[in-house]
């Protein structure tokens, strides 16, 4: 489209030249009027395949119901008419002005005008012909009664009468004497002998020598008749220059008499030129309108379009990220916003789905903790008291499998009891009382529990950390959930003799801060990464699954965010899991903090 456009461009660039040159260069013209047309006959129909290739298209489209074709159509229809009604209404002018100013070159005015000004200057001419005629004749008649003509009297006559230069010459048309105005003497331009002739056999002649460029001299031979017997007759040349003034004048008036006839003869060819430049300037024009319409309606659709698409996937369920249009104008930014509200959508469900499920486990925990919990203690209570009975009277063999027995017994009823207690807590989870709390400080008087553990904990904790609003028991909870999980992910490690250590970070990101506990273990599988936060989902063989479950709600709750992650191995590797809390509203910004 692009280089169809810059081709349509050129031949507009050489059209406007040929209605430039159209009445200067007929010459010109002549040579290659004919290819010009050529080539912008072929621009023209190339253009017009082209829309007519893309109508088709648009139309098929249209007539197969394709999504937005409805919309391109429409947007070409306005775009054309934009082009196409201006386009109209200049080439109307253009061709009513054109015609008309064509006409107006041949007034019947400016020819006579013409005519006219010819006619004057040959009547300057006949006047200067007769007026040096008639003076030829007045010296004629006084040299014919001079006893000599030598060169002291003609000097005298053509300083008296005013002619540029006199010359005596014999009827064979050699030279007796001469007199000029120039000083350097130069001898004068004979006649030829037909001329010669023809002045003795008359009264005399003139005539106009010379042409518009070297000027023009009015020269005239005058018979001398001589009143001497035996005298040979002689014949007088007079020579008069005309003035440049005239000579230039005569000469524009014959230069604009002769270019008005060539251009009175092309003038029905002149109208079919300009007609046929402006029908071409203006089929070039208006081709190349709609072609760069079809460009223009598909770059206005196609944002639309997106939109278009988005919207019904949003409809039907499907909330993945769009495609947005990289420009900066009002249309790119509508895509971009759209993809945003997408994946707002697409968190806001994904929350919502979550706290769907943990009301539903909340639900189930709260109806296992009620069936299990009352039957708890008395087994407990059961076995303990036939711990007590029967010791003493069975023998040591039976003793032992009742001891063992009763062991198991209370061991897995401590069991169910933890889990209904977790069931309790996941269940009975009350909303969080938010006060401003250190949380440097609650991080080291947790640590201090353990102190003594089989696995180091270490702090990294930020000085400068301000303040969060949070419910500083459930936080605490948080912690102990936290790191609990992470010693038990790395028993194995303490068993071959490994140096299995945790740490606790805190520190500031953005409006929030950041509490991250990690450890040098194995790290989350790829399986429980991307479900480690549902209920009952665990690694650990004795584990509930809901220690995780009941450390979201509690971040949740607290309008924060948890997020699990893997530690590359330049870091030691193993797990970290990072908890974002809101600061506390009155806290300064870092800057004026520091």
């Amino acid at each position: 489209m692009k280089i169809v456009l810059a081709i349509a461009a050129v031949l507009g660039v050489v059209l406007v030249l040929l209605l430039a040159t159209a009445s200067a260069d007929t010459a010109f013209l002549s040579r290659y009027t004919l290819a010009l047309i050529g080539m912008n006959a072929l621009a023209a129909l190339v253009l017009l395949a082209l829309v007519v290739a893309q109508i088709r298209k648009l139309f098929r489209e249209y007539r197969a119901g394709v999504f937005g074709s409805r919309l391109k159509s429409r947007l070409l229809l306005m775009l054309a008419l934009m082009a196409v009604v201006p386009g109209a209404l200049v080439y109307a002018v253009s061709m009513q002005f054109a015609v008309k100013s064509i006409d107006s070159w041949f007034d019947v005015r400016v020819e006579m005008a013409l005519d006219g000004g010819l006619d004057l200057g040959r009547s300057v001419f006949d006047t200067m012909q007769q007026d040096l005629l008639a003076k030829g004749r007045a010296m004629a008649y006084e040299l014919a009664g001079a006893p000599s003509a030598g060169p002291v009297l003609l000097n005298r006559l053509r300083e008296q009468s005013g002619v540029h230069a006199l010359a005596l010459l014999t009827a064979s048309g050699q030279l007796v004497a001469n007199s000029s105005g120039d000083l350097q003497g130069v001898l004068p331009a004979l006649p030829e002998a037909g001329q010669l002739r023809q002045a003795r056999l008359g009264t005399g002649l003139a005539r106009i020598d010379g042409d518009a460029l070297a000027g023009f001299v009015v020269r005239a031979l005058v018979p001398v008749d001589s009143y001497r017997l035996g005298a040979e007759p002689l014949i007088l040349q007079l020579e008069q220059p005309v003035p440049a003034a005239i000579t230039q004048s005569a000469a524009l008036v014959e230069e604009a008499r002769r270019d008005y006839q060539q251009l009175q003869l092309g003038r029905a060819g002149l109208k079919r030129l300009y007609t046929l430049t402006l029908t071409f300037a203006l089929l070039l024009a208006l081709f190349a309108a709609i072609a760069l319409a079809f460009f223009l309606a598909a770059r206005l659709a196609k944002p639309l379009l997106m939109l278009a698409e988005g919207t019904r996937a949003v409809a039907a369920g499907d909330l993945t990220p769009r495609a947005v249009l990289e420009t900066d104008d009002e249309l790119g930014v509508l895509t971009r916003s759209f993809n945003e509200m997408t994946v707002q959508l697409e968190q806001a469900r994904v929350e919502r789905e979550a706290a769907q499920r943990a009301a539903v486990w909340g639900e189930v925990a709260r109806r296992l903790a009620h069936e299990i919990k009352n039957p708890l203690t008395p087994i407990q209570l059961s076995a303990e008291r036939l711990q007590m009975k029967l010791a003493d009277k069975l023998g040591a063999e039976d003793a032992a499998m009742l001891a063992r027995a009763t062991r198991t017994i209370v061991d897995q009823v401590e069991a169910m009891k933890n889990m209904v207690n977790d069931f309790r807590d996941y269940a009975r989870l009350p909303p969080p009382v938010a006060k401003p709390l250190d949380l440097n400080a609650l991080v080291a008087e947790v640590l201090e529990l353990y102190a003594d553990g089989p696995v180091p904990v270490t702090a990294e904790l930020d000085p400068l950390l301000p303040p969060v609003l949070a419910d500083a028991d459930q936080i605490r909870q948080v912690l102990h959930n936290l790191i609990k999980n992470a010693g038990e992910a790395m028993g194995d490690k303490l068993g071959a003799g490994g140096a299995a250590r945790v740490t606790v970070t805190t520190r500031l990101a953005g409006r929030m801060a950041a509490l991250a506990v990690a450890d040098n273990g194995h790290g989350f599988p790829p399986e429980i990464l991307a479900r480690a936060f549902e209920p009952y989902v665990t690694t650990k063989p004795k584990g509930t699954g809901l220690g995780l479950a009941i450390v979201q709600k509690i971040v949740g709750d607290h309008g924060g965010a948890i997020a699990l992650a893997n530690r590359p191995a330049a870091q030691g590797g193993g797990a970290e899991v990072t908890v974002q809390l809101p600061l506390h509203r009155h806290t300064p910004p870092p800057a004026e903090a520091a």
